[in-house]
């Protein structure tokens, strides 16, 4: 749990520097980073800004849409 918190942390962070890049480029790089750590039984979904859902852990597309985070 500790790691999962980390890496949404992380990716928070990053998250506006990241804005500019397409939703599926960064969905995949935050769904190998996630991998990477372990974490399973999650959804990425790319949504309109403001869709909710879940917890946004990033921004793409100019930051028109979001990367959220749910746990399944």
């Amino acid at each position: 749990m500790k790691k999962l918190i980390l890496a949404v942390g992380l990716m928070t962070l990053t998250g506006t520097a990241l804005a500019a890049k397409p939703c599926e480029d960064l969905k995949s790089e935050i769904d190998s980073k996630l991998q990477d750590k372990g974490v399973t039984g999650y959804v990425l979904e790319v949504v309109d800004n403001g869709a909710g859902g879940g917890k946004v852990i990033g921004r793409c597309d100019g930051g028109n849409r979001e990367i959220v985070y749910r746990r399944e």
